[in-house]
């Protein structure tokens, strides 16, 4: 019998090994991002860098995000299924998933080009920069199935244990993107136009490749495109796990488009210097995240199996190793901040500022690794609510209230950028203490779980 390594491998070695092909996927996934605020403000201007990525990326992230978050719901099934060898479910399961992607790229497609505009209008976006965000975020929406795909399709993939081709295909994505910014903003000089284009056309590529694979793959987890169907039973189950984890995304964007109107309000320079310092500061983010993937996969297939005493020990471990990491990078960041900032403009002005938020904010990435790590954690066992209540108050409620009331009466950008420290901690605070109490862990049980535990016995 073939055995199945995050069930039964070395703990520390099966997360890392799952973990590194998540961090440099994603770190291409940001690659590409970064590509196009650095050549659009390196060939076109400020008010070209603060399109693609300060209001426009916030907006982007509150409709992504939500599809996204759903996508979660459909790899924590899978993965579960999948430890528990049911091998029917976990087919419809990839069927169903994959269903929900293509209708969500239409829904999100109709609802960005429709209201882009007027979210964009309602945050303050400077009138600098409304031409070309609206430009930007137009072309981005009408190719959002593509994103919902790979991203989708991707989770299918590391639900069974396989994190390599994701990032394959990623790689793969962020060549062709860093190549067609060039060829579109820098030769043709077509601006942010090119920038989105080229961003839409990289992700159809990285689309078209994980359609490929799972096309042509020989396991239970195949995709057959006349099976793409809804599964109104499985789709009740990736809704339960996969919706709360959607609305915190909302919840989380909506906070930081609050956060970007009052950012908006200090001037085209700190726009431009937040949107470079969003870039840097996805550094930290890929990396907490893609922890948070690694064990939401890793508890998810454990917990299928019935392996409860693995699954808390995964979270301990994992928990150390982010910690750890975010200790090194955060030092990383507050050393080289000078010269990151130069690879987006040499507006020294802006520059200045960027290196102020990066210094207020760094120091404080240590408080957010257990929201991630835990409520990843969590939602691989199948709980999705709570986490979502304790995120959505701790960060979401409490950062909307320090905005509108302590930045009024302290309008400087450190008191708007104090919201982030601030609700980092109480939330982790109250997922520790969420974690330690347990209920977490102590849901449905699989009917298929004596039998699992049985055949693993016997293949050792």
């Amino acid at each position: 019998m073939v055995q199945n390594k995050i069930t039964q491998g070395s703990i520390p070695k099966q997360l890392l090994a799952f973990f590194f092909p998540i961090w440099v996927g994603t770190f291409f996934q940001q690659l590409y991002n970064t590509v196009d605020a650095v050549i659009v403000g390196n060939f076109v201007g400020k008010e070209a860098l603060a399109a693609v990525g300060g209001p426009t990326g916030t907006i982007i992230n509150l409709m992504v995000g939500f599809f996204v978050g759903m996508s979660s719901g459909a790899g924590v099934v899978i993965a579960q299924y999948y430890g528990a060898r049911r091998e029917d479910e976990t087919s419809k399961a990839v069927h169903t998933a994959m269903a929900l992607a293509l209708w969500g790229g239409v829904m999100l497609t109709v609802c960005g080009l429709v209201f882009s505009p007027t979210l964009l209008r309602s945050m303050g976006t400077p009138e600098s920069v409304m031409q070309h965000a609206t430009a930007y975020i137009r072309i981005y929406f009408a190719g959002t199935v593509f994103n919902l795909i790979y991203n989708i399709g991707s989770g299918i993939l590391r639900a069974v244990g396989d994190s390599k081709r994701p990032l394959y295909f990623l790689m793969i994505c962020s060549g062709c993107n860093v190549v067609l910014d060039i060829l579109f903003v820098a030769v043709l000089q077509m601006g942010v136009t090119g920038a989105a284009l080229a961003t839409i056309l990289s992700q159809a590529v990285s689309a078209g490749l994980v359609l490929l694979s799972l096309t042509n793959v020989e396991s239970v987890y195949r995709l057959h495109l006349s099976k793409i169907k809804l599964d109104f039973c499985i789709l009740g189950r990736i809704i339960h796990i996969g919706l709360p984890a959607g609305l915190q995304s909302v919840m989380y964007s909506v906070s930081n488009i609050v956060i970007q109107a009052s950012i908006n309000g200090f001037g085209l320079d700190t726009v431009a210097a937040w949107t470079a310092y969003g870039k840097i500061d996805g550094l930290f983010w890929m990396t907490i995240s893609s922890f948070g993937t690694a064990i939401t996969i890793f508890v998810g297939q454990n917990f299928g199996a019935g392996f409860y005493d693995r699954v808390k020990k995964s979270v301990r471990i994992c928990f150390v190793m982010s910690a750890a990491v975010t200790v090194v990078l955060s030092s990383a960041l507050l050393l080289g901040g000078p010269y990151l900032y130069r690879l987006f403009t040499d507006d020294e002005k802006v520059i200045a500022l960027g290196i102020e938020i990066m210094r207020f904010l760094v120091p404080y990435y240590f408080t957010y690794v257990a929201i991630d790590i835990l409520s990843g954690a969590m939602r691989g066992a199948g709980d999705g609510i709570v986490p979502m209540i304790i995120t959505c108050i701790g960060v979401c409620v409490l950062r909307v209230i320090w905005i509108s009331f302590a930045v009024p009466m302290w309008p400087t950008l450190k008191t708007a950028c104090f919201s982030y420290p601030l609700t980092w901690s109480i939330t982790s605070v109250a997922f520790v203490v969420y974690y330690i109490q347990g209920s977490w862990l102590r849901r449905h049980i699989p009917p298929v779980q004596e039998t699992v535990q049985k055949e693993e016995s016997l293949a050792k």
